[in-house]
């Protein structure tokens, strides 16, 4: 049987400041398409080509540009931040082309040339923040990277903590890639939050909790239980870059290795043979995985590679994804996922001590799923 090729371009920095992360994501595409061209019974294979964007703005740019018109590419896998996919997104949009977003993102957003394999905001932001509020207290502390998700993450979390008569303690805003914490993490210590969120990533992120964690130590504090830290993007590729402050540390994520499922064992399972024991999947090669399969899925469902034809045919697709059963939204191509958050342990892994039983229909604008919370008893509005 001749096989449907699907040319696939893998947008993904291999190198910079969040390598870390992207290198995750890299791993779950080309797993994923491992798999499908091994597979005799697939009615499709996937021809990758890969270019490496090195975390710059103008790499993603410049890859986009290349896969879609020097290589005639209409699916392209990748960009890991927001500021990249929006740079990009005019490109995809011009060009009829298709991007497959792997990544968790802070929604206000929703392009017919985007596939959203990553949570939405509903999907993370929410639910740690109905958890931060009602587990910890009401005054909070914000470091974010200088970019728009660190900016409306952090609008929503200050958002529900005025409606809740909280208090934002601070909150600051750093290029990425910085690690200059020293002064913020003394003034955080000086007041004493009830909890601390952030959005840093990559390099800065790793830094940042490594310094508060040893300036706790110092001053006599038990981070973790004190002045807890609360992420919806530290992942397994990350925390052994933390160093000795790996344990203790809250993420809120559609997905863990420590996922129990039958289908997560099976992807665990082929992580190991091909990686080895030392790294654990993350959420990022999970939903680049995840992506990968969704785009082979349609493009059989269509019998067509084209734009259009794969567009059409990936509303209402689901897949038993490691994480669980997950499916596109037919009206705003976001895919339905299952909340939940994990506490980091020491041997690189998570506890989830919070998961929802099934999967939460994607809300990118906040607009009916979340209309309403109930935050200690106070009913907050998060977006009219």
């Amino acid at each position: 049987m001749q096989r449907l090729e699907v040319p696939t371009g893998l947008l993904i920095s291999h190198s910079g400041s969040y390598g870390a992360v992207s290198r995750a994501m890299l791993a779950g595409a080309l797993l994923a398409i491992d798999e499908i061209n091994a597979d005799p019974t697939r009615k499709v294979s996937i021809n990758p080509v890969a270019i490496d964007p090195a975390g710059q703005i103008s790499g993603y740019v410049e890859g986009a540009r290349k896969l879609i018109h020097e290589h005639r590419i209409s699916h392209v896998m990748g960009c890991y931040t927001s500021s990249s996919r929006k740079e990009v997104l005019p490109l995809f949009e011009k060009a009829d082309a298709l991007l497959w977003y792997p990544s968790h993102y802070e929604g206000f957003e929703t392009s017919e040339n985007v596939v959203y394999v990553g949570a939405a905001p509903n999907q993370h932001i929410v639910p740690l923040t109905q958890h931060l509020l009602t587990e910890f207290g009401l005054r909070g502390w914000m470091v974010g990277s200088n970019y728009i998700w660190a900016w409306e993450n952090n609008r929503i979390l200050r958002e529900a903590l005025t409606a809740s008569q909280g208090t934002v303690l601070g909150e600051r805003y750093f290029t990425i890639g910085e690690t200059d914490f020293e002064a913020i993490v003394a003034q955080i210590i000086a007041d004493r939050p009830d909890f601390v969120f952030t959005t840093l990533i990559g390099q800065s992120g790793f830094v940042f909790l490594n310094l508060l964690r040893n300036a706790c130590k110092a001053a006599g504090i038990e981070q973790s239980e004190e002045i807890p830290t609360a992420s919806c993007s530290l992942s397994e590729a990350e925390l052994p870059l933390i160093g000795d402050a790996i344990e203790g540390h809250l993420s809120s994520s559609v997905y863990f290795s420590t996922v129990n499922s039958a289908e997560n064992d099976r992807f665990i399972a082929r992580w190991k043979a091909q990686f080895g024991g030392e790294t654990h999947a993350s959420a990022d090669a999970e939903n680049a995985y995840a992506a990968v399969h969704l785009l082979a899925k349609a493009a059989e469902r269509a019998g067509s590679a084209s734009f259009n034809d794969v567009r059409d045919a990936v509303r209402g697709l689901t897949f038993d994804a490691p994480q669980g059963r997950i499916k596109v939204d037919e009206e705003n191509l976001h895919c339905w996922m299952r909340p939940r958050i994990g506490r980091s342990r020491a041997d690189g892994t998570f506890d989830i001590i919070q998961e929802s039983p099934v999967a939460v229909r994607p809300d990118p604008y906040l607009t009916w799923s979340n209309d309403s919370l109930d935050v200690r008893g106070a009913k907050l509005r998060l977006v009219k």
